[in-house]
């Protein structure tokens, strides 16, 4: 898959962007499906690689009208929709036509503390991290790093203000949690990565054909890392994550 750098639009659709998708996939399914770890792991990629929200959304339409076409044609006989992965396909083309329509282009963003991103609300999210991850007990090496982050996390606490760039702080965030990671990989028993990625390829398998191999990999190391910092209790680090305190 192709990494589109288009920016979501304003701030607040960067906090929804999770939250929209889930609701437009339960909507459309007609019924509440909780979203698996796998799901959120796909959603986590089409983020890191700027696809618009509305160009999801539009996937998932696309996919659900032609299932409820075929079902029509077929009553009895097509399958319910388990998984968000179902629509990887359509999501995929819908990007094409955005970008072929210049859909998603930047724009200018909005005002941070308007869009719930308050200095002294991005100081608690960041020393409640730094609290979190030196409380865990972690081996070797990752005790050693997250006792690292933690200072870093406390050091940029300290430097929050108004006039800070959020996305360069996000980009900090971003970078040291791929330490973090980096980190527990090394420290997790390899029977146990072994089991992780067993896990991911199994839910994947139904959905291949609709996925391509670059953006299957990507949902893999997704995957991968979510369950590895659910079972340290870590948290995630990006100020996206900050919405769902």
């Amino acid at each position: 898959m192709s990494r589109v750098r288009a920016r979501f639009g304003q701030m607040q659709n960067y906090f929804n962007y999770f939250t929209e998708i889930e609701e437009r996939f339960q909507q459309r399914r007609g019924s509440l499906l909780m979203l698996s770890t796998l799901d959120w792991a796909l959603i986590e990629t089409w983020r890191e690689a700027g696809v618009p929200l509305e160009a999801v959304l539009r996937g998932i339409d696309s996919a659900f009208d032609k299932h409820d076409a075929k079902a029509l044609r077929h009553p009895g006989r097509t399958k319910k929709v388990n998984g968000l992965a179902w629509c990887s396909q359509s999501v995929m083309e819908a990007v094409e036509q955005a970008m072929e329509a210049s859909i998603g282009a930047e724009k200018p963003g909005g005002d941070p503390a308007a869009s719930g991103f308050e200095a002294e609300r991005i100081t608690r999210y960041l020393s409640k991290n730094a609290e979190l991850l030196e409380a865990a007990n972690l081996a070797a090496p990752a005790d050693a790093v997250a006792r690292e982050v933690a200072g870093r996390l406390r050091a940029l606490a300290a430097e929050a203000g108004p006039e800070r760039s959020l996305e360069e702080l996000d980009r900090t965030l971003s970078a040291l949690e791929e330490r973090l990671f980096a980190a527990l990989m090394t420290a997790t028993p390899e029977e146990r990565l072994v089991q992780l990625r067993e896990q991911a390829a199994r839910e994947l398998a139904p959905y291949r054909g609709k996925m391509q191999a670059v953006q299957i990999k990507q949902v893999q190391q997704q995957f991968l890392q979510k369950r590895l910092l659910e079972e340290q209790g870590l948290p995630r680090l990006s100020l996206f994550y900050m919405g769902h305190e």
